[in-house]
Formats: structure tokens, C-alpha cells, sequence
């Protein structure tokens, strides 16, 4: 069996290298699968996504890191021959993306820990916004401001980001013990951080641009911080500045008085829900007493209701409701369109609603059920309704 030959990673010395020549090893996939003698294409590994881009002018749809290997995957197959010549070229807008939100993660986490006390547990770097989650649930919503105002801070403060190799054994001043064995890949921001990585960093810290911090939550006995970094976090404080005055255009205010006005609305809705609830309480009082006045009673003493809905089934359960307290009764609403069926029946009728319901509706292929007094259901053709009204004697 053939030794696999293993790829130079290009990008653990260079991360800003775009464009590189590399030599073909071998194709898997009909060609779709390209493995090269060195490359500068960061696959998928420690958390970060892979880079983007194109390799002999044919894009890049995934990168994998197969141990000694790095596999590019492409939209198309390439006809090339193992010991062809190829020029990759990185899509840098996402690299320096990645970069900025790894490196502000890096000083995030040792700031966490150094002035907070809280190691980090975990990191996830989305396409949207990253996260990392840290021990412990000590931090409150209230200081996200101030260590959102000391990362930005330390991230002013310009220190070099380096790259060095040292082996596991000897390697000191850690954030975080590492568990590999041989030589250590070791990312230093100058006077805050050494972790051992993998990733793609960018060479100071103020190359990470502006640090934003949106929200903190409890997850699991942790918390998790959500944040973004450089670019995304201008796009994101733009994107949530254009939301906030389309949000206050309507209400003829300025963004910074939403706050008040949606508190104003929220406490006026509440009481215009409950004004709504009173007079729909007091108009289906007037409406149960014209039809109780109007139904004819059966030969048990029974007066039987049809009501005809306009809207869902549900919204005339008070009518109903005020239908079976004035006596002996049976309710049924129906909704001609959606098939829906509403059964109410009072406590002196000897009828039961939800048995009632359930079995006419299981006889024209419909599904339902309640309580002794109010059941509710549907068939699934509208024009069942009459078959059902039928069984259960309108």
C-alpha cells in the first residue's frame, strides 16, 4: 500500500497568503476531490469553517482536514493528473472574517478568565454571529457592557499576534492545557493570551476590528455570550440601527424612545384585551338570550342551537358557554369553510359534548374531542358538516 503523501498547511505561517501554486498528489470522485502537495486553504477544524475560493478557476465547495491530508472538494471535476501544476486562489473577504472573529475569541476568552474568573468551556463560530460559553453562570446581563468596553479596549491596545511551535512536553503559560503530544502550534496575543491552535489569526488585535457583544444567557449550569467581531460587527450594529427606526418610524418617535413607547403600547394592549374580552362576554350574553328565546324545545326538553361561525370554531365558545347556563341545552357551532365543529352541552342535558363530538366526527372520517361540556373538532371535507349535525340530532 502507497504512502499517502501529506500537505504542507500554508496557512499556519502565511494566514494572508490569497494565492499559491501547488502540485496535484491525487483526485478522488471523478475529480471532484483534489489532494495537493501544500496548500493554503484552511479546512474545517477547531471550531473555525473552512475557506472558500477557487483551485485551477473552479470554486471550492468544502475543505476537510483528513489528518496528514487536506481534501478540497470542488463544484466541478478538474482532469488534472497527479503531478499537475495548480494555482489556488483564497476568498479573502471570508478569510479575514474568520480571522477576526478567532482572534477576538482568543482575547475574549483570556479576559473572561483573567478578570472574571470564568474559563471558557466551549466556542461556536456560525456563519451569523459566534459564541463562546464560559463556566459558571457569575456574569449578569448587566456587565456584558463593561467587558464588551474592556475588549475593545485591550483590542486598541495593538498587541502582536505571533505564531510559534514548541513541544507539548515543555510548553508553559497555557490558557488551557492542551491534550496533543509532539509539537505544539501556538497562537500569543503580546501580554494576554497563549493557546494552542490551529486556526488563522490576524497580526495585531487591532486588526480585529470593533468587538460586539449582543446577549448573554444560562445554558446548561454555563454561560453563553454571543458575539461578533471587525466587519460582521459593523454590518450587525448597522442592520440593528436600520431595524430600530423602521421600528419607530410608525410611531412618529426616535429609536432611543422605543423603549418607553413599546412598554406605553404593551400596558394599553393589555387593557384594550381585557375591555375586548368584557364586551365580547356581554355581547354573547344578548346574543344567547335571543337564541334561547327563538329554539324550539325537543320532546326530552331539550332546546338544540345551530350556530353558524364566521370566524374559527373557537371564538364562539362564549356564546356557547353562556347558551348552557340558562338550561337544558345542546350548542353546535360549525364553520362552513374550514370544517371546524364546536359541541357544547349543560350540565342538566344529560348529554355529554366530548364522547358526543368524538364518535360523529369518527363516523364522517373527522377528529375531536373535549370535555363533558365543551368538545371541539374538524372534519377534513366542509361538506360533512350537515352528516354531522345530523348524528348528533340538529
Amino acid at each position: 500500500m502507497s504512502r499517502v503523501m501529506a500537505t504542507t498547511r500554508l496557512y499556519y505561517d502565511d494566514a494572508v497568503l490569497a494565492d499559491f501554486s501547488a502540485t496535484v498528489t491525487a483526485t478522488t470522485d471523478g475529480g471532484r476531490v483534489v489532494y495537493l502537495d501544500r496548500s493554503a486553504f484552511y479546512p474545517t477544524s477547531g471550531g473555525q469553517p473552512h475557506d472558500l475560493g477557487t483551485l485551477a478557476d473552479v470554486a471550492i465547495v468544502d475543505v476537510v482536514d483528513e489528518e496528514e491530508r487536506v481534501a478540497h472538494h470542488l463544484a466541478e471535476p478538474l482532469d488534472l493528473a497527479a503531478g499537475s501544476m495548480v494555482v489556488g486562489q483564497v476568498d479573502m473577504a471570508r478569510r479575514v472574517d474568520h480571522m477576526q472573529q478567532h482572534t477576538g475569541q482568543h482575547l475574549l476568552s483570556a479576559l473572561l478568565a483573567d478578570e472574571y474568573g470564568c474559563p471558557t468551556v466551549s466556542v461556536h463560530f456560525g456563519a451569523d454571529y459566534s459564541t463562546v460559553d464560559v463556566a459558571g453562570t457569575a456574569l449578569t446581563p448587566d456587565q456584558l457592557s463593561a467587558i464588551e468596553v474592556r475588549a475593545n479596549t485591550l483590542a486598541l491596545g495593538n498587541h502582536a499576534v505571533t505564531v510559534s511551535y514548541e513541544e507539548a512536553a515543555t510548553a508553559t503559560g497555557l490558557r488551557k492545557a492542551s491534550d496533543r503530544a509532539g509539537l505544539l502550534r501556538i497562537v500569543t496575543i503580546e501580554g494576554l493570551d497563549r493557546s494552542a491552535c490551529g486556526g488563522t489569526h490576524v497580526g495585531r488585535t487591532g486588526e480585529i476590528g470593533a468587538i460586539l457583544l449582543r446577549r448573554l444567557e444560562r445554558t446548561r449550569g454555563n454561560t453563553r455570550i454571543e458575539f461578533l467581531c471587525g466587519y460582521r460587527a459593523v454590518q450587525r450594529a448597522r442592520l440593528d440601527a436600520e431595524l430600530l427606526a423602521r421600528s419607530a418610524r410608525p410611531l412618529s418617535a426616535a429609536p432611543s424612545d422605543l423603549p418607553e413607547l413599546v412598554e406605553q403600547q404593551s400596558v394599553r394592549l393589555t387593557e384594550l384585551e381585557r375591555d375586548r374580552k368584557r364586551w365580547q362576554q356581554e355581547l354573547a350574553r344578548y346574543e344567547a338570550q335571543a337564541l334561547w328565546q327563538s329554539a324550539a324545545v325537543d320532546r326530552t326538553g331539550i332546546r338544540r342551537v345551530r350556530v353558524t361561525a364566521v370566524g374559527p370554531v373557537k371564538e364562539s365558545e362564549p356564546l356557547a358557554q353562556q347558551l348552557i347556563a340558562l338550561g337544558p341545552c345542546t350548542v353546535l357551532v360549525t364553520h362552513l369553510d374550514s370544517g371546524g365543529a364546536l359541541l357544547a352541552t349543560s350540565a342538566d342535558s344529560g348529554l355529554e359534548a366530548g364522547p358526543l363530538l368524538r364518535t360523529a366526527l369518527q363516523a364522517v372520517g373527522g377528529r375531536g374531542g373535549g370535555s363533558p361540556r365543551v368538545a371541539q373538532g374538524a372534519v377534513s371535507d366542509p361538506t360533512s358538516l350537515e352528516a354531522l349535525a345530523h348524528a348528533l340530532g340538529f
